[in-house]
């Protein structure tokens, strides 16, 4: 199997990450396979076992697949209801994702992205330091298991809390948890064709893991700098997946914030959705990207007084379902490892 540095050395000059610091990923090769081997069993006393076994071997290799390339899919659009729709009483664990609930009327997000730069206060971390920059995230479709014909998807939320340190290390400790849907029709056929167990934390809390030394690079607050690090070459897509991983990396203070929003204000594409709720019951404010051409929507929320970044959603248009989503429940500077 190819490692990172071989794969670089032979891809050089057309490496699009030969620019980039990659983080560890969440979860390992054997941990993916793990994870799938203690969800899903064939169901029993099937004639048609070999199917069965195939839709968990194309799970696994996609799962693989999308950890090692760091493969972006983008998002899709509203609903009128923001609620995950529950498992009935008795039914095998599980929800259907529902997307986030914005208003209809779509204007140029320029002026209100501008607005919202110039009226900021301070979150709770400005202002304080700490040895660690600590994040509470929840992240749902990465990685994603599909059936052969790519058509029906689960996948697990993970909830994760990292302790990261400026030369990257750290600890990271991260919960599964359980079986997530993008449409009702992925959540009927998984449950014909596999059994799932629920995912229980262990009796002493979630795992903790050392996090190894990484060249994390310092936060950029200078325009030309930060337009660079998010990529907006590339346009409004990767620009919403880079802000994303920004924040879920980064503890952002005030002046950045409010740069990153000038810099999403001069990209082309970027609409204005008003207030809407996150995942999490809080309020912000919206900015969705349509990309036509790839069936795809970005979803960004921000917190309305401090700017930072509450969650991210990556959607298709036809069918609207979720691709994949961050909710950025915490983030602060710390001394502590707890």
């Amino acid at each position: 199997m190819f490692g990172e540095e071989r794969a670089r050395t032979l891809l050089k000059p057309i490496d699009p990450a030969r620019h980039s610091t990659i983080a560890p990923p969440r979860l390992s090769a054997h941990d993916l396979i793990t994870r799938a081997e203690a969800i899903a069993e064939p169901v029993a006393h099937r004639r048609r076992a070999r199917p069965t076994r195939r839709l968990v071997l194309t799970a696994g290799t996609l799962a693989v697949a999308i950890g090692a390339a760091a493969i972006a899919q983008t998002f899709g659009t509203s609903s009128p209801d923001t609620s995950d729709i529950a498992s009935p009483p008795g039914a095998d664990p599980g929800v259907v994702l529902v997307p986030v609930a914005y208003g209809s009327g779509s204007r140029d997000a320029g002026s209100h992205l501008r607005a919202l730069a110039s009226s900021l206060v301070d979150a709770e971390y400005d202002n304080r330091t700490g040895r660690y920059m600590y994040h509470h995230t929840k992240t749902w479709g990465d990685p994603v298991m599909a059936s052969p014909d790519g058509r029906y998807q689960v996948a697990f939320a993970d909830e994760t809390r990292v302790w990261q340190a400026a030369d990257g290390t750290g600890e990271q400790a991260t919960i599964p948890l359980e079986p997530q849907y993008p449409d009702q029709e992925s959540r009927d056929y998984w449950q014909r064709n596999l059994k799932f167990k629920a995912a229980a934390p262990a009796a002493s809390g979630p795992a903790r893991v050392p996090l190894p030394p990484l060249d994390l690079a310092p936060l950029p607050s200078e325009r030309t700098r930060l337009t660079e690090l998010l990529k907006v070459r590339f346009g409004a897509g990767v620009v919403s997946k880079e802000v994303s991983t920004v924040y879920g990396r980064y503890v952002v203070p005030r002046r950045t914030r409010a740069e990153i929003l000038r810099v999403l204000a001069d990209v082309p594409g970027f609409r204005w959705r008003g207030q809407v709720t996150d995942r999490a019951g809080r309020k912000g404010v919206a900015i969705t990207f349509d990309d036509r051409d790839h069936n795809a929507q970005s979803l960004l929320i921000f917190d309305p007084t401090t700017g930072e970044l509450l969650a991210h959603e990556r959607l298709t248009l036809s069918p609207v379902r979720i691709s994949a989503y961050q909710v950025i429940l915490g983030a602060a500077w710390t001394d502590r490892l707890n």
